[in-house]
């Protein structure tokens, strides 16, 4: 059987740790290899460190294809909900996960967006009507849907945003390691690239002590405007504290007030507007 290892696929997915490998290779050696590969065509999509162990030691495998699959965004997206339901997988792994299939299903709909014509006029008769096209992945259009999908709170995905965009890359591998929390690698995060470098090579104590020196001086900072004094258009996201989830959930009511008051308003406005002896037919 020619199977054909694509690299891109093979790093798509964080890498099994050390411990793990050598778990999973303990597993297969006692057990075999319990769990079919599975395959696009002659393309491996799941079971690259399974395949790798049996090639090693020259033990068999089972296969099973996914005809399902029209492009590699289709395997990206596949690949990226087999691991989130996964208990292995690290809540900041599941946190970049989700973010990441937020990504591809925003393009997905910019796209749609702009060649819906094309689209329809496209024939599908020689493609099967069962593997034309897969279910559609959940949108994750909001915070919520993205906590939800990944079994985070909304604070952490906020958090794990903040380490994507801010992070210094010792930062991030210190988070992946497990030798940071989220909540410290946010605080971190907001340093100076320097100092955020600095902190990690120093280690476990010296990130502690990082991340306790920006949440002090967080808190001497004065708040400029208060979450009831501001509107939810002039409130980022990325404005939350990392140590905060009460903030968030005051941001949240502030903004359902905001709307309940908006709605009463037009409700008022309709009222009004009808005349005084209408009737309904």
């Amino acid at each position: 059987m020619n199977i054909v290892v694509n690299e891109e696929l093979k790093a798509y997915i964080e890498p099994l740790t050390p411990d793990e490998h050598d778990a999973l290779e303990r597993s297969i050696l006692t057990e075999g290899c319990r769990d079919a590969l599975v395959l696009w065509g002659d393309v491996l999509v799941d079971g690259h460190n399974r395949y790798g162990i049996c090639q090693k030691h020259g033990l068999p495998f089972q296969t099973v294809q996914n005809p399902r699959f029209q492009s590699m965004e289709d395997v990206h997206l596949w690949m990226i909900d087999q691991h989130l339901g996964r208990r292995s997988v690290s809540d900041f792994q599941r946190g970049v996960l989700a973010l990441r299939k937020r990504e591809i299903m925003a393009e997905r709909k910019a796209r749609a967006a702009t060649s819906t014509e094309t689209a329809e006029a496209t024939p599908t008769a020689d493609v099967p009507e069962a593997v034309a096209t897969l279910p559609a992945p959940d949108p994750l259009s909001s915070r919520e849907a993205i906590a939800k999908a990944a079994r985070l709170s909304s604070s952490q995905v906020v958090m794990i945003e903040k380490i994507q965009k801010q992070a210094a890359p010792e930062l991030v591998a210190a988070v992946k390691s497990g030798t940071i929390s989220i909540n410290a690698a946010a605080a971190v995060a907001t340093l100076p690239a320097e100092e955020q470098v600095a902190a990690a090579v120093a280690g476990k104590d010296e990130l502690k002590q990082a991340a306790k020196r920006v949440r002090e001086l967080n808190k001497r900072k004065p708040r400029e405007e208060s979450p009831s004094e501001s509107s939810p258009a002039d409130t980022p996201t990325d404005s939350v504290p990392a140590s905060d989830e009460l903030h968030t959930l005051r941001i949240r009511v502030a903004e359902l007030t905001a709307e309940n008051t908006e709605l009463r308003r037009q409700v008022a406005q309709l009222q009004a507007a009808l005349p005084a002896d209408s009737t309904p037919f």
